[in-house]
């Protein structure tokens, strides 16, 4: 009996001595492996063999991760206070860099995706921000791409999400707006009658040039005004036409 036992428990000791040999990597996955305290080599993937006692392993995943970056207090550049977050798309390229040039990559890229968006939104207007979001995304990917490149890591992606603004601010755009829209109302009204304007002196010089034209277009006028019976008209007859007149009613000598 005791024998047996003994058997069996040597058999489980085997057991868990092979279980924590033998490691199963998948495609995705990388393993960086240590030999007593010093980096050895990265393996894997595949069924990857770890000496217990000796080796240890840490697994790497290599898919592209994403995090959200919270929600920041940010003050622009002409100092308008906003919350702004984003998201963050990244990618383990170096396994081994990754592992030892920094204790927690996940954490480290989290916090420096942080101060990267305050730091770059910073230097912009507020306009910026909410016209300009995929030149600042840009910006802020190769701002945190350089910076974690030492860690094997590459930024592929930054995308900024929201850009909150307090009520008073809200209001104060929308003023804004509307008297861009009644600026640009004025100018093209001015740019009408300008143009109005060139054209009736353009007629005139045209009236002026032609004997009569002047008359037969107080006379159009006339005819004009006369259709409308609602109210009385009183103006002056012109002189050049009553000498008209006068010179058609004397007799030709």
């Amino acid at each position: 009996m005791g024998f047996e036992l003994s058997f069996i428990a040597l058999a489980i000791l085997i057991l868990a001595l092979l279980a924590s040999t033998f490691r199963i990597l998948r495609e995705y996955e990388r393993g960086v492996v240590f030999q007593l305290g010093r980096f050895w080599r990265v393996k894997g993937p595949g069924l990857v063999m770890v000496i217990p006692g000796v080796q240890q392993m840490v697994r790497v995943d290599l898919r592209t991760l994403v995090f959200d970056v919270p929600a920041q207090d940010v003050i622009s550049r002409d100092n308008v206070s906003v919350k702004v977050n984003a998201v963050v798309y990244f990618r383990v390229l170096d396994p081994q860099k990754a592992i030892i040039q920094v204790e927690d990559y996940m954490v480290a890229t989290s916090q420096l995706a942080q101060t990267t968006l305050r730091a770059v939104l910073g230097k912009h207007e507020l306009d910026q921000m909410l016209a300009e979001r995929e030149r600042l995304n840009g910006d802020i990917q190769q701002v945190l791409d350089a910076q974690t490149d030492a860690w094997g890591i590459k930024v592929a992606n930054v995308e900024i999400k929201h850009v909150d603004i307090n009520e008073s601010m809200v209001r104060a755009i929308a003023r804004q707006a509307e008297a861009e829209r009644e600026r640009r109302a004025k100018v093209i009204h001015a740019e009408g009658e300008l143009q109005a304007s060139e054209k009736l002196m353009q007629a005139a010089e045209v009236l002026g040039r032609q004997k009569g034209a002047m008359q037969l277009r107080y006379m159009q006028t006339l005819s004009n005004i006369a259709n409308d019976k609602s109210s009385t008209i009183v103006f002056p007859l012109p002189v050049d036409l009553l000498s008209g007149i006068v010179d058609m009613k004397e007799p030709k000598a």
